[in-house]
């Protein structure tokens, strides 16, 4: 890896305008990423991304400058070969980990550069992500991960041998997902800023479209939110799976009686109910919402494996959501699928935003062939919006996720819509800074 072009850019949309994206704590986001691009001397090249709302992208792109300097020079052999190695280099750096350690900004920009070194390795071999990790060795898999802080909870001898385990039958599942793709849910019909009459054309296409599983925003208002549920839940049927969310809006005990109230929808879940830091707050969560049938999800905004580890060992949620740009890339979200597999509760990561359904639909395909090898109750995120900026978009065939053919991490961007969206000098951007 050397310093070729720019390493990382700052790119922007304005989702705002339309309020999409909208929920009850993020009202106006403009979908943003910060975008690594690693250069090779032998032509090769990673990218890599981190997701954001908009402002405060560029401290982001600060923190991946300060982190620049422990990749460029390195070989991808030298790296891959010890990764585990190369993860705690990033992470531990006697300096910049007073940043974190392994949260907020710095974390997220590790995250940027660790997914531009995967997809650089997928394509170095060739293939795309999922199954550059389906065909790797067990051993390989455990040597990418860093134990570090979840020993108590998950050794590596019970990494390896949940992943040999799970060798049997791994091609059928494989055969499986290239025919029928992973089950996905829909969150594009339902965000808190859309009018009641743009939620039901929208619920309205999607189910002509084969979608059966819906997701709506919540926390605002709490009629507001009765009535919307009321008139999704009538369009969908009862058949159909609702979820809720609601980006963290409330405390403990308003999450219990507001989602009480709810019940007659028959939520499977409602979603960052409060904070995203309060592990003790979601187990009182779990637990008084258990006898209604309704389960606690978060992780999108979990800042890394110990978090997940503590949700876990707390019985403090139903469902487990990963982030392919929260945690410190597949390194770490292969320590929370094993994790998970291992407390048996089932993974729906989270997705949507700027590539993070490109993103997070290689580590869901590997999940259901080399770790869970279970589709009961478990579903990946899926949001239609700005796919068509990737040079390897998401396939979304009946309501799955069909696994991806091109080598690489598929979150390499088309340069004219980085050089569009990029910030502030984009040409989108000086028309909307003219407004």
């Amino acid at each position: 890896v050397y310093r070729g072009g720019r390493l990382v850019r700052d790119v922007r949309f304005p989702t705002s305008l339309e309020q999409h994206g909208s929920d009850a704590m993020h009202t106006d986001p403009d979908y943003s990423a910060a975008y690594v691009v690693l250069d090779t001397d032998s032509g090769l090249k990673g990218f890599g991304l981190t997701f954001t709302l908009g402002k405060g992208t560029e401290i982001v792109l600060c923190a991946v400058k300060a982190l620049a300097g422990l990749v460029i020079g390195k070989s991808l052999q030298e790296i891959v070969s010890n990764f585990r190695g190369f993860y705690r280099l990033l992470t531990s750096d006697g300096q910049m980990r007073w940043l974190g350690p392994e949260k907020g900004v710095i974390h997220l920009a590790t995250a940027a550069v660790l997914n531009a070194v995967w997809d650089l390795w997928a394509r170095a071999e060739g293939k795309p992500l999922w199954k550059l990790l389906v065909d790797m060795d067990p051993k390989q898999i455990v040597s990418c991960i860093d134990f570090r802080y979840i020993t108590d909870v998950l050794t590596e001898e019970e990494a390896l041998d949940i992943l040999v385990k799970a060798q049997e039958g791994k091609k059928q599942r494989e055969d499986q997902m290239l025919k029928e793709g992973y089950p996905a849910y829909t969150t594009s019909c339902a965000w808190l800023g859309y009018s009641d009459q743009q939620l039901k054309q929208l619920c309205s296409d999607a189910l002509k479209s084969g979608w059966t599983r819906f997701k709506v925003k919540v926390g605002a208002d709490l009629e507001d939110d009765i009535r919307r549920c009321r008139l999704i839940r009538k369009m969908i049927g009862p058949s159909s799976t609702l979820m809720i969310d609601a980006n963290q809006r409330w405390d403990v005990a308003e999450a219990i009686s507001w989602v009480s109230r709810l019940a007659e929808v028959k939520p499977l879940w409602i979603e960052e109910p409060t904070s995203p830091d309060d592990i003790l707050g979601h187990a009182a969560i779990s637990k008084a919402l258990a006898p209604l049938g309704i389960g606690v999800a978060t992780g999108e905004q979990c800042h890394n494996r110990v978090m997940f580890k503590q949700f876990l060992q707390a019985s403090a949620l139903q469902f487990v959501q990963i982030d392919s740009c929260r945690l410190g890339s597949v390194n770490e979200n292969l320590a929370v699928l094993l994790m998970a597999y291992k407390f048996q509760v089932p993974v729906c990561p989270h997705a949507g935003g700027v590539g993070l359904c490109e993103l997070v639909q290689h580590l869901i395909l590997f999940d259901y062939i080399c770790v869970s090898a279970d589709l009961r109750n478990r579903m990946c995120e899926y949001v239609d919006h700005l796919h068509e900026h990737f040079t390897s978009p998401v396939v979304i065939q009946d309501a799955h996720y069909m696994p991806p053919k091109d080598p690489g991490y598929s979150c390499e961007m088309l340069e004219e819509s980085v050089n569009r969206h990029e910030y502030p000098e984009g040409d989108i951007w000086k028309q909307e800074i003219k407004k």
